[in-house]
């Protein structure tokens, strides 16, 4: 499977520290603004914990519950003698000269640990954010769920407002011991001249949960990931569902891929995509390899004003009874469906809207009510044909 290249010599990746944030609400307000549509709340008091990392450095790490645990990487991998049980199990570091160089020169990242029957119930908020032009960055993130704790983590990526030419290399691995639940969203807002390369994995215990959601609504010029998560336990869990809009100028390859490889496992992914203009290559794999399991693709696609989609859903099986199904389509909105909102008294760009906000729903996410007022304002913008 080949992707595109990134050049990572136009970018710096030394030399963009930056000082410590004792207070979020201190950003300035254009800041504040950009990190929001990145599902980042800096005003939001209901939290477990909080972090940001900025440019190349650790700027806030608070936790406020106890059995939450939250560390810088690096602080991490000091205080846990190199963390041998789950730095770089998950992800090759010679997979690609992306994770080659977030290994040979890392910047930070966090380590977020619930400890073992710890229901943390506020989300924890995470964010990773490049203010500075020809800023590269690379950072490594690893999450523990112990057996039976629970935890929803917030991510948001994002660029200042006047951030040009970035790249960002990251690093994300995912440990759900037995019985434990990780519910895991991430919201995009790089900006028109960023190069994204995640590469991430996660492993599920027995009767383990992982539950995914990612949202990018806003202009990215080159993303490209594809997250594998392992049932490796009995009775685990999976399901990934993405919402992604591509604006002209943006290219976005991306798509999950889930390996069941023990008894009575599940595994979804729900993917609605739509351009506008950029292009979209939406991939999904699930592959069976032990019996009962089932698993279900779905992935649709909407062209809205040009643009391309390229829908790639793949099914593998290699044990008799293993259930796997698929559904995939890309197409425009259909005349009879706006035609049908128009006799009952929408006009046309209303009806067209209307469509497109069904179309994007985020309802399913289970996201907190903050959060989904901020993505539903921007579906609202996009709706509206305001700018990107």
């Amino acid at each position: 499977m080949s992707f595109k290249k990134v050049d990572l010599s136009r970018y710096q990746f030394d030399g963009a520290q930056a000082s410590s944030i004792g207070d979020l609400t201190q950003l300035d307000a254009a800041d504040k603004q950009r990190l929001l549509y990145a599902g980042i709340d800096v005003n939001q008091q209901n939290l477990a914990g909080s972090f940001m990392h900025m440019n190349h450095s650790g700027v806030h790490c608070t936790s406020r519950q106890e059995g939450l645990e939250i560390l810088d990487i690096k602080q991490a991998l000091d205080t846990y003698h190199g963390l041998p049980d789950y730095f770089w199990k998950l992800v090759d570091r010679n997979k690609d000269e992306y994770t080659r160089a977030a290994d040979e020169h890392l910047h930070g990242g966090y380590f977020i640990r619930a400890r073992a029957g710890a229901k943390i119930e506020a989300p924890v908020q995470s964010c990773l954010f490049i203010k500075g032009n020809g800023v590269g960055q690379n950072v490594h993130n690893v999450v523990v769920v112990e057996e039976g704790a629970e935890m929803h983590i917030i991510t948001g990526c994002a660029t200042a407002h006047d951030t040009r030419s970035v790249a960002h290399l990251g690093i994300s691995e995912f440990y759900v011991h037995k019985g434990g639940k990780l519910t895991f969203t991430m919201i995009h807002n790089w900006g028109e001249e960023a190069a994204v390369r995640p590469r991430s994995a996660g492993y599920l215990e027995e009767d383990a949960v992982f539950l995914s959601n990612y949202v990018l609504l806003k202009p990215v010029t080159d993303l490209q990931m594809y997250p594998t998560i392992t049932l490796g336990g009995r009775g685990s869990v999976a399901r990934f569902n993405s919402v992604i809009v591509a604006p002209t100028g943006s290219y976005v390859d991306t798509g999950n891929r889930i390996l069941l490889e023990a008894p009575d496992t599940r595994g979804e992914i729900i993917a609605r995509t739509m351009t506008t203009g950029g292009t979209i290559i939406n991939r999904g794999h699930i592959a069976g390899h032990a019996v009962p399991a089932r698993g279900h693709l779905e992935c649709k696609g909407l062209i809205l004003g040009g643009g391309v989609i390229h829908a790639i859903p793949e099914l593998e099986g290699t044990q008799d009874g293993v259930e796997l199904s698929h559904e995939a389509a890309v197409g425009k909105i259909a005349q009879e469906e706006i035609e049908y909102l128009m006799a009952r008294g929408l006009d046309e760009d209303e009806a067209t809207s209307t469509i497109v906000r069904g179309f994007l729903n985020v309802d399913i996410m289970g996201l907190p009510e903050e959060l989904e007022k901020a993505v539903e304002e921007q579906i609202n913008q996009l709706d509206a044909g305001d700018a990107m």
